[in-house]
């Protein structure tokens, strides 16, 4: 099960104005921009205020973030380490002519290398190609010292470079990093690194499948903190664990975790971190699950954090998880709109419009809150969730609940670094529309994204025996599709008016024309021309938007209408959309609670995959003229404890200065501690 919401579409997040609170500084938010691709930084607003035990205990869990930044690149593919180190290498040693054509698309290449944690890009999960030559390549390894390059041992430089120039320049090798194909093996043809070689999809089910017991009513999260390989013809699991794989690493992570467990702000919270570092140094599921019980329960805390193997997109089984990290504080007067949703949360379980016998008779422990991002790492960097609900286990959420938040100065750094950017005067049908998105865009944004965090996954139930697993390649995207469809319909209710989320019945409005113009169309500026969609929350939106789009044509509700040459969405009839909304999310839950495969796919298949070629063209073009990238990603902010002749920490600095690359190169030096090979038994 999928609990993370991914940011939306930029062009249409950042589309909303609205006054944010907090004084700029003349805060440039903008860093660069090369490829498709634009690099922001974001402030942390509040940590000066923090106190210096809360300071310095985000600043070992920020530490700790950093460090399993190998594991990360490791994961989504076994050569990622050894490109990067050797693509840094030949940047900061390489004398040859830096002025050429062929030097400056190696740099560009080792740039998306960075952003996308490796060589498949982050959202379409292809294989993306350096725009050098590979003569130019193999000539610029050639001329750096030979000890620069992760040779493996025995290696010439001249087999190293046979080795790689396929990995990096053939379009067929290694193409797509999450194969969510229904007509291929998904495991054979995926370039993840979390399966051997000569592993099938069939036999990967059956292993975990095996392991099922139908009557656990607390089954973990099986196969979720390993690599499955085959010795001497059997499957065996290598664990990512202290004395395991990614051991090095690890290590480092569970030093800094220490640190923090001295400085814990409560019991509670000590005892979160002391759990977590039992499940690193055991790699025990159990022990994760305690874990994850002792952190949501842990409400009272102002810092908290996320660190570990949490969740399962890059596998398209969805058994291994990518390893991330936030450490964060709560936005004191921001989160009074979080703790409203929550404390009514069985109010929105009743009212939904689902079927009785998916509904959960009562709604236990929903936490949420509105945080400060302090650090970003792993699967969460330098790409960003804007929100997060966990855990993901369905029995700890049914039994202990789950903690929503809502990241604030994350959604705000994309809003002023897209002031003033032409995109709502290119795609917005007209005026009136502009005027919502202008008066209510930020308001139903940020209620759109507690709703999905707070409610939407947390909502509904399994029916017993039903496994978490059932949908396989279409899980995600049915969870995805579920929770932004409850927090849809909820928006438009009027009970949002009247606990005060929202302050006018109309506002709504902002959030739905701004979905079906995304769903529809602006989020195809992310796909290449000729390729379908394969990232799990743009699939979820193109389902709901040509679901709706299409059940709703013999009323006309939604439309795409031709003007000057150009296609707009108009929404002709808001009410009946929500109640469509309602009539899919009625569907989608049943779905989920029954483990209905066979509708999943046709769901999927029918409404989220396909792209029409004519409009894809339109849309790209029109969106080029703007100037506009379509994938956004941040540098973090740098932290320095200030110490006393003695040693102790008097204070921790927080600045903004540095650069991408000069981040990127820092942090390969810093954090890095993993061998560049790690996928042989």
């Amino acid at each position: 099960m999928k609990k993370i919401l991914m940011l939306m579409t930029a062009t249409v997040l950042l589309s909303c104005s609205g006054e944010k609170k907090g004084k700029e500084d003349n805060f440039n938010f903008r860093v660069e921009q090369f490829a498709d691709l634009q690099i922001l930084r974001y402030q942390v607003p509040g940590f000066e205020e923090l106190s210096l035990k809360q300071k310095e205990l985000i600043y070992y869990l920020s530490q700790a973030a950093l460090e399993g930044r190998d594991i990360l690149f490791d994961q989504n593919f076994k050569y990622n380490l050894a490109i990067r180190r050797t693509l840094e290498a030949i940047y900061e040693n390489y004398q040859g002519d830096k002025s050429t054509e062929d030097y400056n698309q190696l740099v560009i290449y080792l740039k998306r290398v960075w952003f996308s944690n490796g060589i498949h890009h982050s959202n379409s999960e292809e294989k993306f190609l350096p725009g050098c030559s590979p003569a130019f390549f193999a000539e610029a390894v050639k001329s750096i010292d030979a000890s620069l390059l992760p040779l493996e041992e025995g290696e010439t430089v001249e087999a190293f470079i046979e080795k790689l120039t396929p990995v990096m320049f053939d379009p067929s090798l290694y193409a797509i990093k999450v194969n969510q194909d229904p007509n291929v093996d998904a495991i054979k043809n995926s370039a993840n690194n979390y399966y051997g070689e000569n592993i099938t999809a069939a036999e990967v089910k059956k292993f975990y499948g095996d392991m099922l017991d139908p009557n656990d009513a607390t089954p973990v999260s099986y196969g979720l903190n390993s690599r499955l390989i085959k010795e001497d013809g059997k499957l065996v699991e290598k664990v990512w664990k202290i004395g395991g794989l990614y051991s090095p690493a690890i290590e480092r992570i569970v030093n800094w975790l220490k640190l923090a467990e001295n400085v814990a702000e409560n019991d509670k919270q000590k005892q979160v971190i002391q759990t977590l570092i039992e499940y690193y140094q055991t790699g025990d599921l159990k022990k994760f699950d305690a874990y994850n019980i002792v952190w949501v329960q842990d409400t009272l805390s102002r810092t908290d954090f996320v660190n570990g193997f949490v969740e399962t997109y890059g596998d398209p089984l969805g058994f291994k998880a990518s390893w991330e990290a936030i450490s964060n504080f709560k936005d004191l007067e921001a989160t009074k709109r979080t703790e409203i949703i929550s404390s009514n949360a069985q109010w929105f379980e009743d009212h939904s419009p689902t079927d009785s016998r998916f509904k959960k008779d009562k709604v236990t422990g929903v936490s949420a809150k509105v945080i400060t991002v302090a650090i970003l790492g792993g699967d969460c960097y330098p790409t960003t969730p804007i929100g997060i609900n966990l855990p993901n286990s369905n029995w700890i959420r049914k039994d202990y609940g789950s903690k929503s938040v809502t990241m604030q100065n994350i959604t705000h750094a994309y809003f002023k670094a897209a002031e003033g950017n032409g995109f709502n005067e290119e795609f917005v049908w007209s005026d009136t529309e502009r005027e919502l998105i202008k008066k209510y865009g930020a308001m139903t944004s940020d209620l759109n994204i507690d709703l999905h965090e707070c409610l939407g996954h947390g909502s509904g139930q399994l029916l017993p025996g039903v496994s978490p697993d059932a949908l396989e390649i279409y899980g995600a995207a049915i969870e995805e599709t579920r929770a932004d469809l409850f927090a849809l319909y909820f928006t438009a209710d009027p009970k949002t008016v009247q606990l005060g989320l929202l302050n006018n019945d109309d506002a709504y409005k902002a959030e739905y024309y701004r979905f079906m113009m995304n769903g529809l169309m602006t989020q195809l500026v992310r796909i290449e021309p000729g390729k379908t969609i394969q990232q799990t929350h743009m699939r979820n939106r193109a389902l709901i938007a040509h679901w709706i789009l299409e059940k709703g044509a013999k009323d006309n509700v939604v439309e795409l209408v031709k003007r000057d040459g150009k296609t707009f969405v108009v929404i002709n009839d808001y009410e009946k959309m929500r109640t469509l909304i309602g009539e899919l999310l009625a569907e989608i839950q049943r779905i989920k609670s029954e483990g209905d495969f066979k509708a999943a796919q046709h769901l999927v298949e029918t409404y989220a995959v396909q792209v029409d070629p004519v409009l894809h063209r339109e849309i790209l073009d029109r969106y080029e003229k703007l100037n506009l990238t379509p994938h956004r990603g941040f540098v973090n902010p740098v932290y320095e404890a200030v110490k006393d002749k003695k040693g102790n920490i008097t204070n921790i600095k927080i600045s903004y200065t540095e650069g991408y690359t000069e981040q990127m190169l820092r942090y390969s030096k810093d954090y890095s501690s993993l061998p560049s090979y790690n996928f042989k038994p």
